[in-house]
């Protein structure tokens, strides 16, 4: 039995923790780039070139990541999410990733300094597992790694 199995409570304080302070990657897949490209009323390529960078995944593929601040705050955090209506799967569907929700002892670990946890409503089981297979269902863009 999963440990989420009858849910999990959780609701966005609005703290930023996931935001800002440390270092980290928020993966962008296809849709993501279009839809903030869209937001930002950029192209895609102009997008991409201005906010994102690609970063070593696994040593055989490059993953395309948000730029941070000198800071380590996510480049569009300014007060709160400058681009909120777009954001990204991976920031629309925190806490609930695949690697967070291994087990419980996972679960705690990851999520220990977000004030959200165990408030607000119920999600459950199909919601998470939903959240959890974004990554599977809309995968970051790649490209190969170029040896020189």
């Amino acid at each position: 039995m999963k440990f989420y199995e009858k849910g999990l409570r959780w609701s966005c304080t609005r703290c930023s923790y996931c935001c800002r302070h440390e270092s980290g990657y928020v993966f962008l897949s296809e849709a993501d780039a279009k839809n903030l490209a869209r937001q930002l009323e950029m192209r895609v390529e102009h997008f991409i070139e201005t906010y994102c960078r690609f970063v070593a995944w696994n040593g055989a593929v490059e993953l395309l990541s948000l730029k941070e601040t000198s800071n380590n705050d996510c480049f569009f955090w300014k007060d709160g999410c400058t681009v909120y209506n777009a954001r990204p799967g991976q920031c629309r569907t925190y806490p609930f990733w695949k690697e967070f929700l291994a087990d419980e002892e996972t679960w705690r670990a990851a999520t220990a300094d977000c004030p959200g946890v165990g408030q607000g409503p119920l999600h459950d089981c199909a919601f998470i597992e939903k959240c959890a297979a974004l990554e599977d269902d809309e995968p970051p863009l790649s490209r190969p790694i170029i040896r020189r």
